[in-house]
């Protein structure tokens, strides 16, 4: 059976903490690293920050509810910082850990040991069998459904499964204690990627192989079996891909003097006066929204799409942005040509009021390992990565959305970079640092360390977005951490002096910036970014997709848009720039793409189209923004 029912008993007596069990194979912790020697110092400035219920912050908000800090044991502290090949679980500082004796319904006896990987998180745990007698331990790695309300506890008095406690409710859920192997081996033997037990309230996940496409496939055996594989696809990109996505945008004569502003509505960006009431037609577009007679949209306008409260679409094109966003940023960025400049532009806007954004690693990528990027001067051939981990395990990585939060699911999109170009191989961000891999923070649990001088996105307990780019002293705050993801440099930073936004300081430098393209320094591709806007109007998380755009294209488009921050995302093909958006219409799962053509990257089953992310495991990380629910 892959469900287990809970079972109603007497309340427990308070849960003995116990300390780690001994056995070094059994042991679990956690470092706070020291800071390394010559990291850079970014410049000065505010972070960007989106709280759905309130004006943007400065700093992050308070912890969310949960247990109250606690000091973390030295033991944890001291194997979080070392330099050496540990497990994913010594990278968090902040587990707890309880472990009780326990005997299964067969008589077989062992010792039981709950993991809390983050506690001011609460959402995923680990559960170890360790049986009397010799035999393989049983490591099982469950996820909470209601983090903010639900609590897990393990009590010497009822050791054959845990307590689950939300406010005035509580009961027991038999998941290892009763049978010959019970309801967690029952669950990972039904092998589906989220396994409900407990009712529901948990899930197993479970090991399972994500979904590649061809091109993907061929990619990664070049990269990964042959040698000098990364030039050959690099080559390929150039050659092949560099302008089969770009869009034309195409103005037409017609003009509309209608304005638009007000709640709920970002602010239309900065144009040039002769654009600010064009048309243009909105070419390869899959989402549905409003349209102009002959079926364009104005440029720059918010047009809501169609079915998704709370999701808005923009479009434009570089060589429309208002002369005095250019002029501001000429020092700063490369001289767009004239097939960049007129390049179509879409921006999707998410409305953080009404929306939460979470983040989620796809089961293969991106991986832990050293980045080929990586200087040999940076590795160290004595640890299998960079943070002294080869793998996650025996975390498991599912690469879709947990079936819980399916009903809330608004829209799913693409992360960041693989780990393969996760890394520096110039400038002064591949001197330190082992080459400054990008982090990355799923559920509170650090699955790769945040570095800093990096753009990063955070979520955090509470459902504030933060954006900025990462500091060493910010390492103080990461148990506030529910989700973060690292990507390269900033596209758009404050400016230290006056506070408006200006193009990151690498912006126009291929190698030190990080920002791929070809070999030759040519960096016009198709690529997608976001940024997080907050003012008067609400508090956005803004999406763009570039058809074919350098990192000066997109840093002034962004800054048209009145983003104080922005970074890229990823590059270069369909799959790497997914956007989907749902609704549901009449019992029957709507998908909408932001480029219609994106739809291939779903399967259909029966007739009915079944979307990435959502509907069946992919190995690429993702976002994904869902229902905000009300209390």
């Amino acid at each position: 059976m892959a469900e287990s029912e809970p079972d109603a008993v007497a309340a427990p007596a308070p849960v003995a903490r116990e300390p780690e069990p001994p056995s070094p194979e059994h042991a679990v912790a956690l470092e706070a690293g020291p800071n390394p020697a010559g990291e850079p110092a970014p410049a000065a400035q505010e972070p960007v920050v989106a709280n759905g219920e309130t004006e943007a912050a400065a700093e992050p908000p308070p912890v969310a509810p949960g247990p109250g800090p606690r000091e973390i044991p030295a033991s944890q502290r001291i194997a979080y910082a070392e330099r050496r090949a540990k497990s994913v679980v010594e990278l968090q500082p902040r587990r707890h850990v309880t472990a009780v004796p326990f005997r299964n319904g067969a008589g077989r006896e062992g010792v039981v040991t709950l993991i809390d990987l983050s506690p001011a998180s609460n959402a995923w745990f680990l559960v170890r069998l360790d049986w009397i007698g010799g035999g393989d331990p049983e490591v099982y790695h469950l996820e909470n459904s209601d983090p903010t309300g639900l609590r897990l506890r393990l009590d010497a008095d009822a050791p054959g499964g845990l307590w689950l406690e939300r406010l005035d409710e509580r009961m027991h859920c038999e998941l290892w204690g009763a049978g010959p192997r019970g309801a967690l081996a029952e669950a990972r033997a039904g092998g589906r990627p989220f396994a409900a037990l407990c009712g529901g309230r948990l899930h197993l996940r479970n090991r399972t192989e994500g979904r590649r496409t061809p091109k993907e496939v061929a990619a990664e055996f070049l990269r990964d079996r042959v040698w000098g594989g990364e030039k050959i696809t690099s080559l390929v990109k150039d050659t092949m891909f560099r302008n089969s996505f770009r869009k034309k945008a195409r103005l037409s004569g017609d003009r509309t003097a209608e304005t638009q502003a007000g709640a709920g509505v970002p602010p239309r960006p900065q144009l040039a006066p002769d654009a600010a009431d064009r048309q243009l037609e909105p070419l390869g577009l899959g989402l549905t929204v409003a349209r102009e007679p002959g079926g364009r949209i104005v440029v720059g306008r918010w047009y809501e799409v169609e079915g998704a409260p709370g999701v808005l679409l923009s479009a434009l094109s570089p060589m429309l942005v208002a002369g005095e966003v250019v002029d501001r940023q000429a020092s700063r960025v490369a001289p767009l040509d004239a097939k960049e400049e007129s390049s179509l532009v879409y921006v999707v806007a998410f409305d953080l009021v009404q929306l939460d954004l979470g983040f989620a690693l796809g089961t293969e990528h991106p991986r832990v390992g050293w980045s080929e990027r990586a200087p040999d001067s940076m590795r160290d051939g004595a640890l299998p990565g960079p943070d002294g981990i080869g793998t996650v395990a025996p975390l498991v990585r599912v690469g879709m959305l947990n079936p819980a939060d399916a009903a809330r699911a608004v829209a799913t999109f693409t992360g960041g970079f693989k780990r393969s170009h996760g890394a520096f191989n110039a400038g002064q961000l591949a001197q330190v640092n082992h080459a400054s891999h990008y982090g990355f923070i799923e559920q509170g649990t650090i699955l790769s360390k945040l570095q800093p001088g990096l753009s990063t996105l955070v979520v955090d307990n509470v459902g504030t977005t933060w954006m900025g780019t990462w500091t060493r002293d910010r390492d103080a705050d990461l148990d506030r951490v529910r989700f973060a993801r690292q990507n390269g440099v900033p596209l758009l930073e404050p400016d230290p002096v006056d506070g408006r936004p200006r193009p990151g300081a690498l912006v126009r430098q291929w190698g030190a910036g990080n920002w791929s393209g070809s070999q030759d320094k040519k960096l016009r591709t198709l690529r997608a970014g976001i940024c997080l806007q907050q003012g008067p109007h609400g508090t956005f998380l803004l999406y763009g997709y570039f058809s074919a755009a350098t990192p000066s294209a997109m840093a002034r488009v962004f800054e048209a848009y009145e983003c104080p921050y922005a970074m890229m995302l990823d590059m270069n093909a369909l799959e790497h720039t997914y956007l989907a958006v749902y609704r549901v219409v009449e019992s029957r799962l709507v998908i909408e793409h932001l480029i219609d053509e994106m739809k291939v990257l779903d399967k259909v089953v029966g007739g009915q189209a079944v979307p990435r992310f959502v509907g069946f495991p992919d190995n690429r990380d993702f976002f994904l923004l869902t229902r905000r629910e009300r209390a």
